[in-house]
């Protein structure tokens, strides 16, 4: 059994700031823990913009505070998501998001993530394994 708390990874390599700025991740469970998934806590900050394509995973989205516009940059379609909506990138489309305020969401990614990756200049995460 693994128990865990927000607190307690903060400002360790489970604690990741983007390097665009925009966002910051506490990784609760990761791929070395070997379970298929991994779970995040995301921070999207207001006003900004960040377009990603997980071309190597799927993610599920559920926003838990503020509001952002969520763009589909495959078919242009826009829907604003809130606290208690849930997004789900099963086609691995290419999409942007606009946090009108600080959006906070929980992500769940399969495969699971390893805590390294960052998005590359195309907004997709490299595929990293664990290795052992």
């Amino acid at each position: 059994m693994i128990v865990r708390s927000l607190d307690s990874i903060e400002d360790t390599d489970r604690h990741v700031r983007a390097a665009s700025g925009t966002w910051e991740s506490k990784r609760l469970v990761l791929a070395r823990e070997r379970v298929g998934f991994s779970l995040h806590e995301t921070v999207l900050y207001a006003g900004t913009e960040t377009s990603m394509w997980y071309a190597n995973h799927i993610e599920a989205v559920l926003c838990t505070e503020g509001t952002a516009e969520l763009t589909n940059d495959e078919t242009g379609e826009v829907h604003t998501i809130g606290p208690g909506t849930m997004y789900l990138l099963d086609g691995h489309e290419r999409h942007t998001l606009r946090p009108v305020t600080d959006f906070r969401c929980v992500c769940v990614f399969n495969p699971p993530v390893t805590g390294r990756e960052d998005h590359d200049e195309h907004g997709v995460y490299p595929l990293i394994t664990e290795e052992g």
